[in-house]
């Protein structure tokens, strides 16, 4: 439960900015350029939840989809 409090917290404060701004007009490539995507945001929280680790996390938030993939994987082999 805590995980998901932390994942749910994360998740608003990264996508406050961006609803901040609904008026205004972008485009798919702006957004991407400015902010994180949904891959990195998944990839901080899934390595924060497994190592409780900023370093690890942000290592992994670079590789965004490649570590999900990875976690899921992994995740599925080890029966978490």
């Amino acid at each position: 439960m805590k995980y998901f409090q932390l994942s749910l917290i994360l998740l608003v404060l990264l996508a406050a900015p961006v609803l901040a701004h609904a008026q205004t007009q972008y485009n798919s490539a702006s957004v991407v350029e400015k902010g994180l995507s949904l891959g990195s945001v998944l990839a901080i929280v899934t390595s924060w939840s497994r190592n409780k680790s900023i370093g690890w996390a942000i290592l992994h938030a670079l590789l965004s989809w490649l570590y999900v993939f990875h976690f899921v994987i992994t995740r599925a082999m080890y029966g978490e």
